[in-house]
């Protein structure tokens, strides 16, 4: 027993509600249970209850033992001098305001349906994937379906806190805000931070002024990223890197380590190499990006706008100086995909609330309903227990679902779970 799940019970009233006394022998309706905080101070407010023929209105307060009352200090806490009701798994202990009344007190320990403890019980000592996992198939369809739609609110919201940091370190640039966290991205999980330093290092306004030249643009992220003084010295490596030290004297550039960036267990289409080379591709394709993006209604234009060829020399290499077959490495369909969930829908939702204008977040859910559901080993297990992964908002919401509420158990705050225990009573 604990306290969040006697919350949980009043909140839903998941008690036997019929002909309630108070421990003093009182009648008790319950008319309102209140509005439940996960702040300091009591733990319900606004309620509203009936004892005998006396209607209240305030605070209720709730613990497992009445004489938690005391060890929790109420006593000599002003904001709890006026509970209009104290809810106890049990009465171990009478207790009373300072001007010594009794506060009315509610037992919950004969109350409390047999079935949706010992539900509670086994979700909590669960060993499997998820902690509902041998009852999630008793889900209404419609709980799953809205309960996934709130949850992917919710990870999007999630990410405002990166994004709002990067705005206020560029001044509310939206241009250069966006250009970071796509660099991010382009990192994917090994080399991300190794990106952003590398975006960081390299303002954009420098890379505007050479974008008519591939060539160039490719010189100062690989010369930025410290990738060109160890190269093995051969001509286009050498012409990379002598362009580099006039750009980097004309601009004042500091490279990175090169010591940062992860090659080890990658497949070479994810090389740090070529994922800077098709980063410079994209930059040379484009200007101001994040225009181009806010004005893009249609997944397919969205994803064209991310389709772009690396330079010729990385069609035979995946680094530098080591010759590989011939093959174009253009960015594929998963990682345009990733960018566009990980950077783009991110971007357009907080625009949105930015700006008050409700069709950038609307947008940002479509263009995710339209891209098919990603495929990793949580969206796997999912698969496995018939939830719905059609597309990229179920997968995303699911795995937030995972991460935020599987994993940390919280399944009192999950309506899945609300649901699941609701149906045991």
């Amino acid at each position: 027993m604990n306290e969040d799940f006697l919350h949980y019970i009043w909140k839903y009233r998941l008690f036997e509600s019929k002909k309630l006394v108070t421990t003093s022998g009182e009648y008790l309706e319950i008319i309102k249970p209140g509005e439940h905080n996960t702040d300091g101070g009591p733990d319900f407010h606004n309620a509203r209850i009936k004892i005998d023929k006396t209607l209240w209105a305030g605070n209720i307060e709730i613990h497992i033992n009445a004489s938690d009352w005391l060890k929790h200090g109420h006593q000599n806490d002003n904001a709890y001098d006026n509970i209009i009701l104290h809810v106890v798994h049990s009465n171990d202990i009478e207790i009373k305001r300072k001007n010594k009344e009794i506060i009315p007190t509610l037992e919950l320990k004969e109350l409390i349906p047999l079935n949706v403890f010992r539900r509670y019980k086994n979700m909590m000592n669960s060993k499997q994937w998820i902690p509902c996992q041998k009852l999630i198939k008793q889900a209404e369809s419609i709980v799953i379906n809205s309960w996934l739609e709130r949850i992917l609110i919710e990870k999007l919201e999630n990410k405002t806190e990166f994004i709002i940091r990067l705005l206020e370190q560029t001044k509310n640039n939206w241009e250069q805000s966006f250009y970071i966290c796509l660099a991010r991205n382009f990192g994917f999980k090994l080399n991300a931070e190794a990106f952003e330093l590398l975006a960081r290092s390299t303002p954009l306004s420098v890379i505007g002024k050479h974008k008519n030249s591939l060539f160039q643009i490719e010189s100062i992220y690989f010369g930025q990223a410290g990738l060109l003084n160890n190269s093995p010295k051969e001509e286009y490596a050498t012409s990379l890197l002598h362009e580099f030290k006039l750009l980097k004297q004309k601009f004042g550039l500091s490279p990175i380590p090169a010591h940062i960036w992860k090659f080890l267990r990658l497949q070479p289409s994810g090389f740090p190499t070529l994922r800077i080379a098709q980063f410079s591709s994209l930059m040379h394709k484009t200007s101001h990006l994040f225009s181009k993006i806010l004005e893009t209604t249609k997944i397919n234009e969205l994803e064209n706008i991310f389709q772009c060829s690396c330079s010729e020399y990385w069609d035979t290499h995946y680094v530098f100086g080591k010759e590989s077959p011939k093959r174009l490495k253009n960015m594929g369909k998963t990682a345009i995909e990733n960018i566009i969930i990980n950077t783009v829908v991110p971007f357009l939702f907080i625009y949105g609330e930015h700006t008050k204008e409700e069709k950038y977040k609307d947008r940002a859910i479509r263009f995710l309903e339209q891209l098919d559901g990603e495929k990793n080993a949580i969206t796997t297990q999912w698969r496995l227990m018939e939830m719905p992964v059609k597309t990229a908002a179920n997968t995303q919401a699911l795995i937030e679902l995972k991460n935020n509420y599987c994993n940390k158990k919280k399944c009192l705050n999950c309506a899945l779970g609300s649901h699941l225990l609701n149906r045991a009573k």
